[in-house]
């Protein structure tokens, strides 16, 4: 079992922060983002952690002599979406986590025993565009819509069986190949390609993640860690 974890992106949206910093590497509690899953990941057992960088790639640097992970850099990061990035990752798609490094964890629910791809998803309220998860009362995953409301969401921290690994990678292959994929992010490839895919929801608690898009995501965060603790 591994892990990656996609971190090329800009974070335009938590600037002034990510001018020279790395949108996952921002401190939530103390702590940059991408570090607490290294940390977390760790916690489980599981050590081969890929982490895909493109804005200030070099200051990802010390993760390799920290935590002994793989770095590979996406140079094309500021031309296209995550699809090109997961493009560059897609041998390691098999038996893998695939999380966005920008996702603050407060609990760790990492499971180290994953035997069916999962997306770890949890009920979030009065949101805008956000992928929910339709799903039956088996829990299998059988659509994936980008609407606003109250729902269950995908966390952005998804495991992928070797099987649909293989599937996802061949997918990713013929969407380049094809070279109509400027627009696409990796979420569209999965949302495509379900009916050929065994997913289920592993159900997390409201407020053990937190998306941090903005400066007021990241007061909301550390404002709930304040309470928790």
């Amino acid at each position: 079992m591994r892990a990656i974890l996609l971190a090329a992106g800009m974070g335009t949206r938590l600037r002034p922060l990510t001018n020279d910093t790395p949108k996952s590497l921002v401190k939530v509690a103390g702590e940059p983002m991408a570090e607490r899953q290294i940390r977390f990941l760790r916690e489980k057992g599981i050590s081969e952690i890929i982490v895909v960088t493109g804005y200030l790639h070099e200051k990802f640097d010390y993760l390799k002599d920290k935590y002994g992970v793989k770095l590979i850099h996406n140079d094309k990061y500021d031309l296209y979406n995550n699809v090109y990035t997961m493009y560059l990752v897609r041998e390691y798609l098999q038996d893998s986590y695939v999380n966005d490094a920008d996702v603050f964890m407060t609990t760790n629910f990492f499971r180290n025993d994953m035997e069916t791809s999962t997306f770890f998803g949890g009920m979030k309220y009065d949101f805008k565009s956000e992928w929910i998860l339709k799903h039956d009362e088996n829990n299998k995953v059988h659509e994936v819509v980008v609407a606003d409301g109250s729902d269950y969401i995908n966390s952005g921290i998804t495991y992928w069986t070797k099987q649909d690994g293989l599937i996802l990678q061949e997918k990713l292959e013929e969407a380049i190949t094809n070279g109509d994929f400027k627009d696409l992010y990796w979420d569209n490839i999965v949302q495509a390609n379900l009916d050929k895919l065994n997913v289920k929801i592993q159900k997390i608690g409201t407020e053990d993640w937190f998306e941090i898009d903005s400066v007021v995501d990241l007061e909301r965060a550390n404002e709930y860690l304040k309470i928790k603790n």
